[in-house]
């Protein structure tokens, strides 16, 4: 197998962590740099004990590390980062994975006003590959850069995707109802996560401002053929991690759901179509690369509801990002990512 030397800008955050957890196990990746400016010097290990034994590395000054040695480069920091970095990296032949914003969006004047920045690369935004395995496979493995989807926008895309594909649904009115556990937020002190706020409350937030609904209908009005228009609303929900997506969609055509699903995902080895009428919870995928369907038709009527689990950090974010690279250097597409969930 071929070694993979890899290299994390951001290692402190919970994404950044996750990345480290499984590239650390993976069996064809040597880690050579995990950055942070902020704790240049410190042991990984020592931050996060969870690594004693598996990473050696300490952190390293971004400004000082010679990332262009590495094969493949991750990003899991702030949108803004990746961009300015990227033509030095590719110029050199290292392939990026930005877990950020930065190259999710083929339309810069809307990820403009989405994001309040002017486009640092935009050459390199329009070759860039929108990295939803299950969709774009093919053109991931010769990609130079990789836009890791959105956590919340993973879990809506694979559960809309073979009813817009298959033109069965209204795609003018799709709504999207979704929670996320409190680690979405980022690992950082803010008084909406503490403990005492987040714990023993509900609500929803960023009600049709989310920064993942343009990912979400760009990709969605590609596999449609069309335009789609989706009403997303999100809710912090009091746990850790996991990402429970309710979606609903009126019918337009018959069809035997249940198979629609089932074909379109046959082989797809991180995508579970349950049986029909289950329902699937967080925990049953976390720690996972996996994101879990359910298809129900209440009362027989002419809506459709899907049930879609995913682990916001994993399958959402960092376990995605593992699966994108296997894709990129010809390894396994699941290796390194053969993890069962955990329970409880």
């Amino acid at each position: 197998m071929k070694t993979v030397k890899a290299g994390v800008v951001g290692g402190t955050g919970y994404t950044g962590v996750e990345l480290l957890r499984l590239l650390a196990r993976h069996p064809g990746v040597e880690l050579v740099a995990i950055t942070s400016r902020k704790d240049a010097g410190t042991p990984v290990a020592e931050m996060f004990p969870s690594l004693r034994g598996r990473v050696s590395l300490a952190f390293s000054d971004p400004a000082r590390t010679d990332l262009a040695a590495c094969d493949v480069v991750f990003f899991a920091t702030p949108h803004g980062v990746a961009m300015a970095e990227a033509q030095r990296l590719v110029d050199a032949g290292t392939r990026i994975i930005d877990l950020a914003a930065d190259f999710r969006l083929r339309d810069l004047v809307e990820w403009r006003r989405w994001y309040k920045l002017d486009h640092a690369a935009p050459h390199l935004a329009a070759e860039a590959v929108y990295g939803l395995p299950e969709l774009y496979r093919e053109r991931i493995r010769t990609a130079r850069i990789v836009a890791n989807p959105g956590c919340y926008a993973t879990s809506v895309q694979l559960g809309f995707l073979p009813l817009v594909a298959a033109g069965v649904v209204d795609t003018g009115h799709l709504i999207a109802d979704a929670k996320s556990g409190v680690s979405g937020a980022g690992r950082k002190a803010e008084l909406g996560l503490l403990y005492s706020e987040a714990a023993d409350n509900f609500k929803a937030y960023n009600v049709g401002a989310h920064r993942h609904v343009p990912e979400i209908v760009q990709s969605l009005s590609e596999a449609a053929g069309g335009p789609v228009r989706v009403t997303f609303v999100p809710h912090l929900v009091p746990m850790i991690r996991g990402i429970h997506a309710t979606l609903y969609a009126r019918i337009t055509r018959e069809a035997d759901f249940q198979s629609l699903f089932e074909k379109r995902y046959a082989g797809e080895p991180f995508v579970d179509v349950m049986p029909a009428g289950s329902t699937p919870d967080t925990r049953s995928v976390r720690a996972s690369n996996l994101c879990r369907l359910a298809i129900h038709r209440p009362g027989g009527g002419d809506t459709l509801v899907v049930l879609s689990v995913i682990d916001n950090l994993a399958k959402g974010a960092s376990g995605q990002a593992v699966q994108n690279m296997n894709i990129m250097f010809g390894l396994g597409e699941t290796t390194g990512l053969e993890v069962v969930p955990v329970v409880p």
